[in-house]
């Protein structure tokens, strides 16, 4: 996993929590496309990794969001 500390994919994991909390994993799936989109704009290189960091902390954000759900709505 030494991967996602290169570069600013650790950034990229964070800021994508909140949107997969308050959202959905697809909100996720167009802001990384999004993100590498600008980046490749700008010069750079477009990054399948940068892309895998992101959708990972959707999936985080998601799994929260379904936790929370299930605790409110089924008391647990």
């Amino acid at each position: 996993m030494s991967w996602i500390t290169e570069s600013n994919r650790m950034k990229h994991f964070v800021c994508a929590v909140p949107i997969g909390f308050f959202l959905t994993i697809l909100a996720v799936l167009g802001c990384a496309f999004g993100m590498e989109f600008k980046d490749k704009q700008w010069g750079g290189k477009f990054d399948w990794l940068d892309i895998a960091a992101t959708m990972l902390g959707g999936l985080v954000g998601q799994a929260l969001q379904i936790s929370v759900f299930l605790l409110v709505y089924l008391n647990i």
